[in-house]
């Protein structure tokens, strides 16, 4: 097992570096950074030239990278255009989308994996005819929709939530949120956990521990669940990311600042700094998902062994 990690973890380094090159050229392609400093307005180019060559703009592309990964080492992200620094925006920001990210993963994990065990177990029956069609209706309807939906309904029809996060963004305001980031992959994992299930049910550990007469919670608990749930987690552990990006339309709906909030007012004010400190942090929070999700294997599977 510690050889496999050290392995994992240089693994991830040839990743990292990649992954954040890759981010880098595709950010400051969009645009000219500088122009986007003055707005509208056409900045005078030995103002422009000055400040290229104050933020290091007027080096060669890969010279940056180098100069940005230096700084990164030293935990550095480089400064904002507003002159505020990017650790200072990760550090308001981060947690926020930290506590919506838990919210939405603990009602993916718990409502999704319960109704794919039953989806599963009652496989082509009503019950399962009408999740499947349930779930599909919810992969369907995109999340500014359900989200706004949601919001009219519990936040200003009903009244029982509020229909905004406050600054603070604590756990009970952050629940329908949370909803809404969860609602598509809620429908993956059940569906990934109904086939998972479905499959598995017909194996062969599964008649043997039926045939000793092990009680049918037992049997689907300790056997049938537990090796149906690799490719579930496997989902889970690259959504956790995913859930963290991509919340962009979720904090603006409900007004979260958090680090969707931060990547939209960057890419919207071609603030690149920002943007790609942001986007850095997620490719190691992506790579820290997966490595635990590989080590997760050999939990939930005893055949699996690591070299």
């Amino acid at each position: 097992m510690g050889r496999y990690v050290i392995r994992r973890l240089l693994q991830m380094i040839p990743v990292f570096i990649g992954a954040t090159f890759l981010i880098f050229v595709m950010v400051y392609a969009l645009g000219d950074p500088v122009a986007a400093l003055f707005g509208d307005k056409a900045p005078d180019p030995a103002t422009a030239a000055r400040i290229r060559e104050d933020l290091g703009l007027d080096k060669p592309l890969w010279q940056q990278y180098l100069h940005y990964m230096g700084n990164i080492f030293r935990g550095d992200f480089g400064t904002a255009f507003n002159g505020q620094k990017v650790t200072e925006l990760m550090a308001s920001a981060f947690p926020v989308t930290m506590k919506l990210t838990f919210v939405a993963i603990v009602i993916e994990i718990i409502v999704g994996i319960a109704l794919g065990v039953v989806s599963g177990l009652k496989r082509g029956r009503p019950l399962d005819t009408s999740l499947l069609v349930l779930t599909l209706i919810v992969i369907s309807v995109p999340t500014f929709v359900s989200g706004y939906l949601l919001q009219l309904l519990f936040g200003l029809k009903l009244g029982w939530v509020r229909p905004t996060v406050s600054s603070d963004a604590p756990l009970n305001e952050l629940i329908l949120p949370g909803i809404v980031l969860a609602l598509v992959s809620l429908a993956y994992v059940t569906r990934l956990t109904r086939t998972s299930i479905g499959e598995n049910a017909r194996a062969d550990y599964v008649r043997t521990a039926v045939a000793k007469g092990l009680p049918r919670r037992r049997v689907i608990t300790k056997h049938l669940l537990r090796n149906s749930l690799i490719p579930v987690v496997t989902f889970i552990g690259a959504d956790i990311g995913a859930l963290m990006g991509g919340a962009i339309v979720t904090e603006r709906i409900f007004n979260i600042h958090g680090v969707g909030y931060q990547l939209y007012n960057g890419i919207l004010r071609g603030n690149t700094p920002t943007v790609v400190g942001f986007v850095t942090i997620l490719v190691l929070v992506f790579l820290v998902a997966n490595l635990l999700v590989d080590l997760l294997y050999a939990v939930l599977d005893p055949r699996i062994r690591y070299a």
